[in-house]
This record gives structure tokens, sequence and C-alpha cells, in this order.
């Protein structure tokens, strides 16, 4: 299985796909929890880039070129492999977050950026993706004073954007959701969080299929 949590800045997704491996493993079922940007060691330098502060002057479109190349890499030497192995994987963003911050927030070409994502994918799609919707100011609260709490600072630059910019990704998710039913699933971010668990396990339980988890 090829799982994906998708949301705005500071929706919990992070969290719930921490909880969620950690349930899956305790339950016997081997699992990679992984992340984009910056699943690979390269990915990790990508990522400082994407997300510094300070590089306000990266366009549109070099943006969107750094998230699939990060991407090439992480399916390429993580996801792929990983799934060879008949191991779950648990993806804290995936080509949707690019779909949805590049394409209709950023304004970038859709077809364009699905072409892209299918090319940095090889054509890899998950099995079920979870998003996890919240109004925009709870979640930039929340993740403002995440990142406040960070010993490396400046590592802000999407959650200092505009309320606009989150309120299109917020719109851009549930779209897709809309659109291609059968692989989202959209939970209420603002549950508590052993709730919110609660609630994604459940779409979980019938692809165990007997499994000891």
């Amino acid at each position: 299985m090829f799982l994906t949590f998708e949301g705005i800045e500071g929706c919990g997704k992070s969290t719930q796909a921490r909880r969620l491996a950690a349930r899956l493993k305790k339950g016997g079922i081997s699992c990679v929890l992984t992340f984009e940007p910056g699943g690979t060691a390269i990915g990790q330098k990508i990522r400082r880039i994407l997300l510094n502060e300070d590089h306000q002057d990266l366009s549109p479109l070099s943006e969107l070129f750094l998230y699939e190349a990060d991407r090439a890499l992480h399916v390429k030497w993580v996801i792929r492999p990983a799934l060879v192995r008949k191991e779950w994987v648990i993806c804290d963003r995936f080509f949707d977050a690019t779909t949805v911050y590049q394409g209709v927030a950023r304004g970038q070409d859709l077809k364009m950026v699905r072409f892209l994502n299918d090319k940095a994918s090889l054509g890899m799609t998950p099995d079920l993706t979870f998003v996890i919707d919240c109004p925009v100011d709870v979640g930039i609260a929340r993740a403002l004073e995440r990142i406040a709490s960070l010993e490396d600072p400046g590592q802000d630059r999407f959650e200092k954007e505009k309320m606009e910019f989150h309120t299109a990704v917020r719109n851009g998710y549930l779209a897709l959701a809309e659109n291609e039913p059968e692989r989202f699933v959209v939970v209420d971010g603002t549950l508590a969080e052993d709730a919110l668990e609660e609630v994604i396990f459940d779409h979980i339980r019938p692809h165990l299929r007997g499994r000891s988890a």
C-alpha cells in the first residue's frame, strides 16, 4: 500500500502520518515513513533551498522544477524500492502537493505540472490519500507556533505566504478530492489528535485483510 497525507500548513498531516506508521509497525506491518521534499540526502539540500525564507527570488517555475527533482530521487531510491519489497509506504506530501501549491496557488500550467508529476513519480499513484482539512487561520497559527519552537529557524517560506495563497491551496485540495473520490479521503483536522487518528485508521482497516494490525 502506498499512502499519502496532504493538507495546508499546520493541518496535522505530519503528526498523523507518524502515528499511523507507528500503529502499523506495532501491529506487525512493515512500513516506511517518508516525506517530501527531503526524503533523500540530496533531497534534504533541495528542501533547505525551497523552504528558506531568504529565497524569495525563487520563481514559480524554478520552484516547480526543484520539487520534481526531489521527487524523482525520492521515488527512485526510497518509495519504489520499499513497494518492491512489499512494504507499506506512508508519505507526508507527494505529487498532489505540487498540483495545488505550484499549479493552483502559484498559477503554473496544470497540464505541465501533471506531466512533470507523472515523469518524476515514474507513473506511480498513491493507493489512498488523506487530506487533513482545517480552516486556513487555524493551520497557519499552528504552523507558525511550530516553526518558532525549532532550533533551525528560517525554514518558513511557505508559512509566511499571504492568506489568499493558503486559501487557494486548501480549495485546490478539496477540488482534487471531489474529482477523485475513490482515492481521496477528507478528514477533519480540527479534531483532537487521538480522535483524528481513529478516524484515519477506520479507513485503513479494510485494507489490512487479516493482517495482524
